[in-house]
């Protein structure tokens, strides 16, 4: 990857416990590694990808799960050892005013892959070529993937999973049918 500005390393304590951080900026985007301090003593670490979602993260939003994932793995990551990779892509990489158009589509009665496609978008944007150039850049070779995507699980293709780990939330009445979505149409492992 060319023209990836890295910060120092930062100290980051949170009520999960205290975590080190630093930030990696790709061109318009800024991701975050989020890690304990010691992450290089660890054969297999425990890896969150976690992509962005200012309403879910942030505002709590029940139409998603993804605030309650980014909860989780701080929880489970601050005690077993391990890192979170903060993938700024808002939205499946749709950016955070169409992912506010999709979430009015839905509203309309629109799943979140039909929302997506409406706006012109494939059902996922992502791309993960920097999550891979932060996993080498901590000399991370093999690890224990914390996710439900698939997608993650493919991307990754230099790094050796030697375990997945399923983050299973429990669905509430407003994410029922988005999770439902999740796994029959992309594939989630729910």
């Amino acid at each position: 990857m060319n023209n990836i500005d890295i910060s120092q390393i930062a100290t980051l304590p949170t009520k999960y416990g205290t975590f080190n951080i630093q930030a990696f900026k790709e061109e318009e985007k800024e991701h975050l590694a989020i890690f304990t301090q010691n992450i290089k003593e660890i054969v297999t670490p425990i890896v969150r990808v976690h992509s962005e979602c200012l309403t879910g993260d942030a505002l709590g939003s029940a139409k998603c799960d993804c605030g309650e994932q980014l909860q989780y793995a701080l929880e489970l990551i601050s005690k077993k050892g391990g890192m979170i990779i903060y993938h700024r892509q808002e939205g499946r990489n749709i950016g955070l005013l169409n992912k506010v158009n999709a979430y009015a589509l839905q509203d309309k009665g629109f799943n979140t892959v039909e929302a997506n496609h409406q706006l012109g978008f494939k059902a996922d944007e992502r791309t993960y070529e920097v999550v891979e150039f932060i996993l080498d850049h901590f000399g991370i070779k093999k690890l224990q993937l914390l996710t439900n995507n698939p997608a993650k699980i493919e991307s990754l293709s230099n790094i050796e999973i030697v375990k997945r780990i399923p983050i299973k939330m429990t669905p509430n009445p407003h994410n029922e049918n988005y999770l439902k979505i999740k796994k029959e149409q992309l594939g989630h492992l729910l």
